[in-house]
């Protein structure tokens, strides 16, 4: 069993390029919010790039979904997690010590670094072993590791540094201060005087009283005459200070690539653990999703916008889920409804699923099965930019234009509220224009759109709409349902607000 990466299955994907920069449809899919609300206590591992690089390939989803569900053990990620503390020790200790001027201060802190990293090593051979693992890449790191502390590397350099700390706690010397004149000579059994001290003063010891002591910080700076002592120290034992010096000269890149790789690579999975709990308290449910890359029949069951339901829950406010599906030759989702009634949120929804999804994470959702696209792209309204003096419409096309130049049969599509700049007939003009080369293209798609005339395009595309209380139309429900696109309670809830319907005409004429 041969380990490479905890993310990645195969070698040649584990050396891939990471991307530094959100993909473009980040920000219209509100998943900038979530991957930042996800990495933000975690900075020092620098996550956000694993998050960006969407995966290609089933088997390496499939590698990190059973990685994954191993670390939902709690036991487990408590061990994982104490591992990681350590390290986190052990490069404060090394950063320290590169900071530090003094050159056996800065071996002493090196010293203390390698003696954690040892510790953390061990400590997590031993949890692991105890560990019921399941999944390939946690199985195959645990017998990486295990080989790795029986080496003759790791084993030399644990009793190098054992043997180096026991003759360092060995070195006892006295100092003779007298004016400005300080001598440092090795203990000679010179009597403790701190015993005979205590005795002196016990008499005048009371009960519990008020403690006046104050606690002094202790710093890791050394003065310019606590180095000169420890340099005279080192002349008295130079033995000792000589193996120190050949220690930290053999041993500056003591910490093992791997495990290196292993330590930052495995918070990919804490955080995001880390970020689910939050909703599952709130009693949200996620789920670990079927993907395939040939089948387009996908489905979520109470599925939800993470964005937006971490802002609700914040809030202390009810967050709520939503069904899809798409079977046989169904492609394209239609949705309509009034304004306000979560239509783009549905649609963020459905982006957000298949692009974590793709990551080889669980999903917001009770169930799922979803298509692991090539390429995933958004057409979101935007402002005017007055830069490029170009007028909404002609963006909008020449965006939209741009996307199926590059889309293909693989591609997820996802646009809200496109051509909402002209007039209704030459928007439904261009409207069926596009819906045909999508049909053409056969990619999936999710359209919001305020055009009724799109949701029974084709056999394709599937109608859906945003519901409202019928009893108030009003009232947005939030839910978004299988059926045919129906402008009539959207008009009434205008009406109603403009005081326009036939009840409010009534009584205004009478007025």
């Amino acid at each position: 069993m041969t380990f490479h990466s905890i993310l990645f299955e195969k070698t040649e994907d584990s050396v891939k390029k990471e991307t530094p920069e959100a993909p473009v449809f980040f920000v219209d899919l509100n998943l900038d919010q979530v991957i930042e609300a996800i990495t933000a206590r975690k900075e020092e591992y620098n996550l956000k790039p694993f998050f960006y690089t969407s995966l290609k390939d089933i088997d390496t989803i499939k590698y990190r979904q059973e990685v994954m569900r191993d670390l939902e053990n709690e036991t487990l990620l408590e061990k994982i997690e104490s591992f990681a503390q350590k390290m986190r020790v052990m490069r404060r200790c090394l950063a320290l010590a590169d900071k530090l001027y003094y050159k056996y201060h800065k071996e002493g802190w090196f010293l203390e670094a390698v003696e954690i990293y040892c510790d953390a090593v061990n400590c997590l051979v031993h949890d692991l072993s105890l560990a019921d693992l399941k999944s390939f890449g946690l199985l195959a790191f645990r017998e990486y590791v295990m080989n790795y502390a029986k080496s003759d590397r790791f084993t030399l350099l644990q009793a190098e540094t054992k043997k180096l700390k026991a003759d360092l706690s060995t070195v006892k010397y006295c100092l003779l201060i007298k004016g400005n004149s300080v001598k440092v000579r090795k203990y000679e059994s010179e009597m403790d005087y701190s015993a005979e001290v205590e005795k002196t003063f016990e008499k005048f010891k009371q009960g519990a009283v008020k403690d006046y002591q104050v606690k002094l910080p202790m710093g890791s700076g050394m003065n310019h005459v606590e180095a000169q002592i420890l340099d005279l120290v080192a002349r008295l034992y130079p033995d000792i200070f000589l193996n120190l010096d050949d220690f930290c000269t053999k041993n500056s890149h003591f910490v093992d690539e791997t495990i290196a790789v292993f330590d930052r690579e495995i918070q990919f999975y804490i955080a995001y653990l880390e970020y689910v709990e939050t909703f599952k308290r709130a009693g949200l449910k996620f789920c670990y999703p079927q993907v395939s890359n040939t089948c387009k029949e996908v489905y979520s069951y109470e599925g939800f916008d993470l964005a937006l339901a971490y802002k609700l829950i914040n809030e202390n406010s009810s967050v709520v889920c939503n069904d899809f599906y798409l079977k046989d030759k169904e492609r394209i989702l239609v949705v309509t409804g009034p304004n306000q009634g979560g239509k783009t949120t549905f649609a963020r929804t459905f982006g957000q699923l298949h692009y974590l999804a793709s990551l080889g994470c669980p999903v917001p959702g009770r169930e799922a099965q979803l298509f692991l696209f090539d390429s995933l792209f958004t057409h979101f309204e935007k402002e005017e930019n007055i830069q490029n003096l170009r007028g909404k419409l002609e963006d909008d096309l020449i965006r939209i234009y741009h996307i199926l130049d590059q889309a293909t049969s693989n591609s997820i599509l996802i646009m809200n509220e496109i051509f909402t700049s002209t007039t209704l007939r030459d928007g439904v003009f261009l409207s069926k224009k596009i819906m045909e080369k999508i049909i053409q293209l056969d990619l999936l798609c999710v359209w919001v759109t305020f055009l009724d005339e799109l949701a029974s395009f084709s056999e394709k595309t599937v109608s859906m709409a945003s519901t409202v209380v019928p009893e108030n139309p009003a009232l947005r429900t939030y839910k978004i349902v299988r059926g045919p696109a129906d402008g009539l309670a959207y008009a009434i809830a205008i009406a109603e607000k403009y005081r326009l319907t036939y009840n409010r005409l009534k009584e205004r004429l009478k007025l």
